[in-house]
């Protein structure tokens, strides 16, 4: 009896094993170019290089307003092309502040949102944010020089052109189907 035991115990352990090693076999598999339909994962903080697909400036763009983004380069998971250079990303305005008196720079913020492959939408992270270059100090010293006259001058707006690249991570494993 005690060896029929030992026989089921060590058959549980090995079915366990084998259990925990199939799906890491598959999931190698397909990311190195396994059987054609096989999903491969997109991995957290794994790089996306992205650009603009449109200019957003912060004397126009509005908190909330949709920003839209392309993928600069073919995404592959190992050697598996997962999504192709041209695929639309999209992200919003969290912030948009226009250049203002005395110099103030404007503000523009944006958040990355996902990646649209296929169906899936790939979450992404990763924020652009920059402020106008601020002339209060300059402001200040024309007011003292000239009067209220120097109250008039204008900080710059933030422009960002249409194709800028912007750096962004995946957010959360991602499940693709890999491109043929």
């Amino acid at each position: 009896m005690n060896r029929l035991n030992c026989v089921k115990g060590l058959s549980i352990v090995v079915l366990g094993l084998l259990m925990s090693v199939s799906p890491i076999k598959a999931q190698s598999a397909g990311a190195a170019g396994g059987a054609p339909g096989e999903k491969v994962v997109l991995r957290e903080g794994t790089d996306v290089k992205l650009k603009f697909a449109q200019e957003v400036s912060s004397k126009t763009a509005s908190e909330g307003d949709p920003v839209n983004f392309v993928l600069d380069e073919d995404l592959k998971v190992g050697n598996v092309l997962v999504a192709k250079a041209g695929t639309k990303a999209v992200g919003t305005v969290t912030n948009a502040k226009k250049a203002g008196m005395m110099g103030k720079g404007g503000e523009l913020n944006v958040r990355l949102e996902h990646l649209k492959v296929g169906d899936t939408k790939v979450r992404l992270r990763g924020t652009k944010g920059k402020e106008g270059d601020s002339k209060t100090g300059t402001a200040v010293a024309l007011t003292v020089l000239f009067g209220p006259i120097g109250l008039i001058k204008h900080g710059k707006e933030i422009v960002v052109k249409e194709g800028a690249p912007l750096a962004a991570y995946v957010d959360d494993d991602a499940s693709l189907t890999p491109l043929s």
